[in-house]
């Protein structure tokens, strides 16, 4: 089976690794352009071209599909199928139907829940215990193909969306691989999704990334582990900028919403729902990831009053 892979992260990498390893015929991998990193202007490459080098498959890294560029590339190899994974743009109709088992998606949810560029944040952030992976085929919607295989994956309460990553790639991938192979052998019947069903995971702006301590506890929570490690839940404690990377329901209290002591050598902010948050690992402006009773020795910001 020819296989043109198209993805470009950590996520992505693992997929293309284990149709390496299980011996499928990958020809052509498409990846975004590398990055540039703001720190010290060097070009970073994705996880898939680095991954993708390392074994000698050629590497194309267009601007957009779009032109005509994506269908070159395909007609140039005549793959059997074409494996999306998180690649970052949505293709244009003029590949769906080029290879001969179209463009299969591996998608980080339970779809038609969650469709969309953020799914495994999204899930963390609404509280979810139950996520999972969809392979699906691509058409010209957004995550709105019809559905080849499901497999489901728990969240634990404290996993954090880098965690969660981690957990779901090999999923998919081994997913993914049991179903091209019965997907050639016409032993798939496709499933449509139920758009009633359907909900979105859009791209997280920094506006959402700001805690609301309005809100629950619970969900601020959610909201620090979802963003974990990137783009990462931010809060503005007495002047002070931070990041907050791990966070812990307290106690009550009778505290208005959005007032910040210290409790016990950490940061706490009372919540909309009477209970505290405990903001125990967080990083101001220009400083290092630390607990917070690190930071508080360094930033006396309690006693300043």
């Amino acid at each position: 089976m020819k296989v043109v892979f198209m993805g470009t992260p950590d996520f992505a990498a693992v997929t293309l690794k284990e149709l390496v390893e299980r011996g499928f015929g990958v020809c052509a991998v498409i990846t975004q352009p590398d990055r540039v990193n703001a720190r010290g202007n060097k070009v970073i490459p994705g996880a898939v071209k680095t991954y993708a080098e390392s074994v000698g498959l050629p590497v194309y890294q267009p601007l957009s599909l779009r032109g005509g560029e994506g269908d070159e590339i395909f007609k140039k190899y005549s793959p059997d199928v074409a494996v999306v994974a998180a690649y970052g743009r949505i293709l244009p109709p003029s590949l769906l139907s080029l290879p001969r088992l179209g463009c299969v998606n591996v998608h980080a949810s339970l779809l038609p829940k969650y469709r969309g560029a953020s799914p495994i944040q999204t899930a963390i952030v609404n509280g979810e215990n139950v996520t999972g992976v969809t392979i699906m085929q691509l058409d010209e919607g957004m995550d709105t193909g019809d559905m080849l295989a499901v497999r489901e994956v728990g969240i634990p309460p404290e996993m954090t969306a880098g965690e969660l990553f981690e957990a779901l790639a090999p999923v998919g991938a081994e997913l993914l691989t049991e179903t091209l192979i019965k997907l050639d052998a016409g032993e798939i019947i496709p499933i449509k999704q139920d758009e009633s069903k359907a909900t979105y995971a859009p791209m997280i702006s920094k506006e959402a990334a700001v805690i609301d301590f309005t809100k629950s506890a619970a969900s601020v929570v959610n909201l620090v582990r979802g963003l974990n490690p990137n783009p990462v839940a931010r809060a503005d404690i007495k002047g002070n900028k931070l990041k907050v990377y791990k966070a812990a329901v307290g106690e009550t209290t009778v505290r208005p919403a959005g007032e910040a002591y210290e409790k016990d050598g950490s940061i706490a902010v009372a919540c909309g729902d009477g209970i505290e948050v405990l903001l125990n690992e967080v990083q101001g402006e220009g400083g290092k990831r630390m607990d917070s009773a690190a930071y508080l020795r360094g930033h006396p910001i309690f006693n300043e009053e």
